[in-house]
């Protein structure tokens, strides 16, 4: 049986539903497959234009809001024993179907509850190769794809959608396969109203007319099989002209081009220190700005380098004008644990999502874009995410596309309440040993978001140097005076002016920079003192000691409740919380190794360094 993570313990009582249609009818399966008690509880799902036919559409007509419900939109509304679950289709209503699943059993009072979604496009891109072999994948191999061709068993792929559909998520992105097998993928998620997009690699000459007659005729067999296609994600492309050839050739099925911003170039020197990959999405982008195709999406990611535990929002981010943007995140934990580590990423998207993009009182990251992408987490392993708790990211994604202000450690507490069956105090002392998780995976890794100190191929595991003299880039520059990278306009790579003011003064003084962005921006002697009073070399021994002091915790405290969780689920953690303390303290010991040999300056407090 599929592992039903956040759908596994919810309840219903007796539901009607006054409304037709294909996901009518899926929310009509759902049903008779949730679990049912008893209550005096009257529930009703139904369209706006049957709403008369419910005890309650006076006072559902009255909390509609004055633009209207849109395709997604949908109200929640209960008087006594009375409870209208309303929308204007199916889309609306599937989505308020799962809020009230979600919330059911902790709603006992009158209530009105209108929710649209903050974010239009929210969806999940999978690297699955159809060998079955997942790009950045830590949880197995694909559930979709196996020796070059789609599983014949769809069941774990229409569970993943019904999960996915749970939490809000319209749209995903698999890799490109023979349209029989398109067509069928598309057909399981189509059930839950998520559209499929397909991932690709656009490497031709977009100037040649024959590349462009070659990917219309491409492009209209795939809509004559599969006609509610999405669009394309192109996962790597040349330049403007590339996106606009194929956002001419799905306009005509409503289709969109989600062109990804890597800002990557492999052909730096190292020697040159102003040579500056953070620089590279900014520079080669905002001149850009206006001249792509309205069917296209700049998909740009939160940082100006690659998911890193800790790096400064994007400038793009706040410096696009005149083109459809959209923010990509990383659920699949490429650099932050690869789902052996537990690291909870809910309060830093959050953090991302909210972050003021002129500096001074103006929009946030989620009132600028119209796309929310991540990188999904799921894989065939029994528990989907390798690690059961990783279940979590994936979860508070969804949440978070939806809702971009919505709590990360309230969106905690559902997903253990609706993923485990336990008591109160259970689910409290489980939310506690995650909520600081992302924390605590910064503490102990790399330090004032230097970032990059992990073994090259794997990304898993401390190497301090592993990324310091690749054509990728320098990252910390640690020497025996200092460290940290120089990205100032005085004296650096000139990357802080990419900000706005008065953003990017803030970033250019080494005074007023945020602590834990200090050794993104500026090169810094060791006894540099940080705004909380410490020293730069005193904070890296003291948070890395801290951070696997914090892990142990983690551990201790799981041991004492990991007896109330099924057995598979305790030895999954349990395994896990094992690697990840022997990898907390590889991290803390190298890394404070690496800076003692370096400075010459031990702990201030005579803890022990590994000479």
């Amino acid at each position: 049986m599929n592992d039903l993570a956040w759908l596994a313990t919810q309840r219903l009582p007796e539901v009607t539903v006054h409304a037709s249609g294909a996901l009518a009818q899926t929310i009509r399966a759902e049903l008779r497959q949730i679990r049912r008690f008893r209550t005096d509880v009257r529930v009703a799902i139904c369209t706006l234009s049957r709403i008369r036919e419910t005890a309650l559409w006076q006072q559902v007509e009255a909390a509609l809001p004055e633009h209207g419900l849109g395709v997604e939109g949908f109200v929640v509304l209960r008087r006594g024993n009375d409870l209208v679950v309303a929308a204007e289709g199916g889309h609306g209503l599937l989505y308020g179907y799962f809020y009230l699943l979600r919330y059911f059993e902790w709603m006992s009072d009158d209530f009105t509850v209108v929710e649209r979604p903050a974010v239009p496009i929210r969806m999940l891109d999978h690297w699955d190769e159809l060998s079955g072999v997942v790009r950045r994948g830590y949880s197995g191999g694909s559930i979709f794809f196996r020796d070059g061709a789609v599983v014949q068993d769809l069941s774990r792929v229409r569970s993943y959608a019904r999960l996915l559909a749970s939490i809000g998520i319209n749209a995903v992105a698999l890799a490109n396969a023979e349209l029989p097998d398109v067509a069928r993928l598309a057909g399981v998620f189509r059930e839950y109203g998520i559209a499929v997009s397909l991932a690709i690699d656009f490497i031709d000459d977009p100037r040649d007319e024959r590349v462009a007659r070659w990917w219309s005729t491409a492009i209209s067999r795939v809509y004559d099989v599969v006609p509610d296609l999405g669009g394309l994600v192109v996962r790597s492309g040349r330049d403007v002209a590339g996106a606009n050839l194929l956002a001419r050739a799905v306009a005509p099925y409503g289709g969109t081009v989600f062109w990804r911003i890597s800002g990557a170039d492999p052909d730096r020197d190292w020697r040159d220190r102003r040579a500056d990959r953070a620089r590279a999405a900014y520079d080669e982008f905002v001149p850009l700005d206006g001249r792509f195709e309205d069917n296209v999406v700049l998909q740009v990611r939160h940082g100006p380098l690659d998911f890193q535990v800790r790096e400064p929002v994007a400038p793009l981010l706040g410096e696009l004008q005149e083109t459809v943007f959209g923010i990509e995140l990383q659920v699949t934990q490429e650099f932050s644990g690869q789902q052996r580590d537990l690291c909870y990423l809910g309060p830093w998207w959050r953090e991302i999502l909210q972050f003021d993009t002129s500096g001074g009182g103006g929009t946030t990251v989620a009132d600028r874009i119209g796309a929310i992408v991540a990188v999904s987490n799921v894989g065939d392993d029994p528990n989907w995410t390798g690690h059961k708790l990783a279940q979590s990211n994936l979860y508070a994604f969804g949440r978070l596309a939806w809702d971009p202000a919505a709590d990360p450690v309230s969106l905690l507490h559902e997903w253990a309440a609706a993923t485990f069956a336990m008591d109160d105090r259970t689910r409290t002392e489980l939310v506690t040993i995650m909520a600081g998780s992302w924390q605590t995976y910064e503490r102990y890794t790399a330090p004032l978001g230097v970032g990059y100190m992990v073994n090259p191929q794997t990304h898993y595991g401390p190497n301090v140097n592993g990324y310091e003299y690749s054509g990728r880039g320098t990252y910390h520059y640690a020497d025996r005076y200092g460290v940290g990278a120089d990205r100032t306009v005085k004296s650096g790579s000139g990357f802080t002016g990419q900000y706005p003011e008065p953003l990017a003064s803030v970033y250019e003084d080494v005074h007023t920079c945020p602590d834990e962005l200090l050794l993104f921006f500026h090169h810094v002697p060791y006894d540099h003192v940080l705004q909380s009073g410490s020293t730069v070399l005193q904070h890296i021994y003291d948070t890395h000691f801290q951070g696997y002091a914090e892990v142990q915790a983690m551990v201790a405290r799981w041991r004492v409740i990991a007896e109330r969780f099924a057995p598979a689920v305790r030895e999954n953690v349990s395994a896990r919380f094992e690697v990840q303390l022997a990898t907390a303290r590889e991290w803390r010991d190298q890394v404070n190794t690496y800076f003692y040999r370096l400075s010459g300056v031990p702990d201030a407090h005579g803890r022990t360094i590994h000479r």
